[in-house]
Formats: structure tokens, sequence, C-alpha cells
């Protein structure tokens, strides 16, 4: 406990030592902004103004032809899609031919690196801190479920059946030709004594089995078999070889993470509502993802074919959302479909993304503002309820395509999974944060900086 609670009283001292740097940067981050306008102002003379800006006119035009290829069929569909490839490449000859190359290139070269220094005195300013962990004692009975045909077949391609086996473990295969149910699996062997269960498998499977071991309070394993295995990156596992997982059984430590709860089924990543859980519904998606998509979203973004949803968090309601993305702990940035991930585990909150795009006008504000555009909402909460006008809706769980009765409630359980991983592993990858100009410019002007509170202070406020 004592340690516990220096470590604690540590945390602002560090935060303040990591303010000097994080200023200077900041400082450095307003001078190339500042560097990119002159360079502008420098190059371009009166009635070549309008010249520079068209590169922005051209970005969102990319922006509302991908919505129109996206949105329509045929014709639409096909001009749309011309739009968002010519747009830039006319904006590239433009500045070729007037001679402003230098400049456009010189200004996004500056632009560039302001960015980059931002989000490195942001980062200064909230650098993660790694899930804690504690030391445990080898299982003696572990039992891992497999799931042979995952990810194209890794189990086979890596011999982890024949590595697990060889370090004590006892294997059961999934039955994909019967009707594979791995709860059962797991319950059976909690019954025959397992103190450990593990999967290799996807994210699915994972959830599934993490949720019996989470009930008996027994340590969860994760083996990287899957396609994505999104949950095994965020716990900092080795993806490009599964087989290393199975170290924690003899040399591991243990992270106490959440879990999330979706109409009383387990998660460990993911739960979509709206547009994507229609697509993944159809039986064509796994074979021919890029078509299936293609075909339905025409229905789905400016036809009837999505049921209107509401959404309630902690604080706030969204009416009509498109889609809807709640993950067990919040996103570093609103792109968990684009190599997004969590830097934390064991937060105690989901995150919550959802996006509304109505037209081409507000396609292009998002392909020049990204995730802070006002069709997309991000915010976190303890309790999300989807609801509808239907008594059942589409709802795609990590990444499992299934129907729920309404209204569905999402919760998160905070610190109920106990997780073995291996003392030696890569780690996960940190992701910048999103850049917030006004903290940029309030940290370079010497102000102080919004401090994140420690738990002492939380527990007077």
């Amino acid at each position: 406990m004592n340690a516990t609670r220096t470590k604690t009283e540590a945390e602002p001292d560090r935060y303040d030592r990591g303010v000097g740097s994080a200023r200077a940067l900041a400082r450095l981050a307003l001078l190339c902004v500042a560097g990119a306008v002159a360079a502008v102002i420098a190059g371009a003379g009166s009635g070549e103004w309008l010249i520079l800006l068209v590169g922005l006119a051209g970005l969102a035009l990319a922006g509302a032809g991908l919505w129109w290829a996206l949105a329509h069929r045929g014709v639409a569909r096909l001009c749309g899609a011309l739009l968002a490839l010519a747009a830039p490449v006319g904006v590239l000859v433009l500045y070729a031919v007037s001679g402003l190359w230098l400049v456009a290139v010189t200004a996004l070269a500056l632009w560039v690196a302001a960015l980059a220094c931002a989000r490195s005195a942001l980062r200064r300013l909230r650098k993660p801190h790694g899930m804690r962990h504690r030391s445990s004692r080898p299982p003696r009975r572990p039992v891992l479920i497999m799931n042979p045909r995952s990810g194209g077949g890794k189990v086979g391609e890596y011999g982890l059946v024949e590595r697990a086996e060889a370090l004590g473990a006892r294997v059961l295969l999934l039955d994909l030709d019967g009707d594979p149910d791995p709860v059962a699996l797991a319950r059976r062997a909690v019954a025959e004594g397992a103190d450990l269960l593990g999967v290799a498998g996807g994210d699915g499977t994972q959830a599934l089995v993490a949720g019996v071991a989470a009930e008996h309070g027994l340590p969860f394993l994760v083996l990287s078999a899957g396609t994505r295995n999104h949950f095994a990156m965020d716990l900092g596992l080795d993806r490009d070889d599964p087989a290393t997982g199975l170290d924690a059984l003899s040399d591991g430590v243990e992270l106490r993470i959440d879990l999330g709860d979706v109409a009383g089924r387990p998660f460990v990543n993911t739960v979509s509502f709206g547009a994507y859980a229609e697509i993944v519904q159809s039986p064509d998606y796994r074979e021919a993802k890029t078509a299936t998509v293609l075909d339905q979203l025409p229905d789905l973004l400016v036809g009837d074919a999505v049921t209107p949803l509401e959404v309630q968090t902690d604080d706030t309601r969204i009416d009509a959302p498109q889609t809807v993305l709640v993950s067990n702990n919040p996103y570093a940035r609103a792109d968990p479909l684009g190599g997004g991930r969590r830097p934390r585990l064991d937060g105690g909150a989901l995150g919550v993304i959802a996006v509304r795009v109505e037209g081409a006008a507000q396609a292009a504000e998002l392909a020049l503002r990204g995730e802070r555009a006002s069709s997309v909402t991000t915010l976190t909460s303890r309790r999300v309820v989807v609801d509808a006008d239907v008594e059942l809706i589409p709802v795609a769980v990590d990444g499992e395509a299934l129907s729920l009765p309404t209204p569905v409630v999402c919760r998160v359980r905070h610190g109920v999974l106990r997780v073995r991983v291996p003392r030696h592993r890569p780690g996960a990858p940190y992701v910048a944060p999103s850049v917030d100009w006004r903290r940029v410019v309030r940290l370079a002007l010497g102000r102080s900086p919004i401090r994140p509170r420690t738990k002492q202070e939380k527990s007077h406020a």
C-alpha cells in the first residue's frame, strides 16, 4: 500500500517536470505556424491568394465527391469518384503551372512540423502510464481453447497446440463443423478444475471466454491468433508471433482490466450500431466486404434502410446517428477502424463515437476537420442505452453479427478481468493525441495547463 500511495503522490511532480519541455515544444509549434503563414504571404501576390486557397477547396471537393461515391449509385457514384480523384490532382497541377508549388510545399512542411511539435507538447502533458501489473504464480492447470481456422489457420501455422501442451496446458479445439460453443467448453474446463482460461482465436471468441473467466475470478490468457487481434494489440502483445503469448504461462504478470457488457454479453473491443451493424448482417460480407459495403451504403446513408436510433449516455442524448461505436475504454482518436487504439483498458469508462453525415457539405467539413467536424460526436460514459421504435436492432459485438432486443444497454465492468500476459512483451504502440490548439496556445503563453487530478483530489472533490 505504501508503494502505491508514494507512486500516486509522485505523479504531479513528474507532470510538473514535463511542463517545461512541453511549453518549449508548444512555442516551437506556434513558430512553425507563423512560418507557414509567412511563407504564404511572402510567396503569393495579391492575385495568387485565390490559387493557394484552391488547395483547401480541393480537399473539400474531394470529401464531397467521396460522399457522392458512397451514398449514391450509377452515374452519381461515378461522378463522385471522379471528383474525389480529380480535385486533388487538379490542385497539384494548378500549383505547378502557376509556379506556387514551392510556396505550397514550404507551407505544408511547416504545418506538418507544427502538428508534430504540438502533439509532442500535449504528449508530455498527458503521457500515458502503462497499466499496472502484479506478479503472480504460474497456473498449474491451464486450459486453452483454440479456433483452428482463426486468422487463416494461425493455430496450425505456429504450432500453438504442441507448444501449449509442452508447457503443461490442456488444449480444447473448437468443433467448427458442428456447433462450436466456447462458453460451454470454458464452463466445463472450470468445473474440471482449470485455474486459467485462455483463447487462441478472434476477439469475439476471446470475449465469450473472458466472461467466464471473470465470472469465476480466474486469470485469462490471450493468444493473438485472430485476424485483427485488436485486443491483443492494446494489451501490448506480439501480434506477429502468437506463440510468444505462451510465455505468460511460465513467466507472466497479471493485469486487472475492464470488461464491456452489452445486454448481458461480454465484449473486449467494440459494439457497433447503425450502418456498420446492418452491413455485417449480410451473409456476403465475409467473402466480399468491399462489394457488400458499396452495395448497401446508399440505402443506409440516404435511404431508409437504417432504423433511427436514440442514444443516451450518462450526460448526453444523441438523436438519429447513422452509426454508433461503443468501446471498452475510449480510443485515443475517433478512428478505431483506421488503426486507432486504446491507451488504457482499466479506466472504468466506455468510449462513444457517433457519426451523422447528411450531405456533401458535411462530408466536405469532415474531410477538412476530421474528428472535430460537427458530424462526429466523441465522449465517454459508464452506461450507454441505445433505443429504437422496433423490437430488435442489428448489433455487431466484437465483429460478430447479432440482433438484440431494444433498449440495448452497454456497461463497463471495472477491473473484473484478470489478464495474464508475458512479463516481456513489445507493448502497445503510442498514439499521439489530437491537437487542441487552444491548449497549445495557452501552454505557449506560459499559462498553467489543466493538470489531471490525483486520486486523493478526486476523493475530496
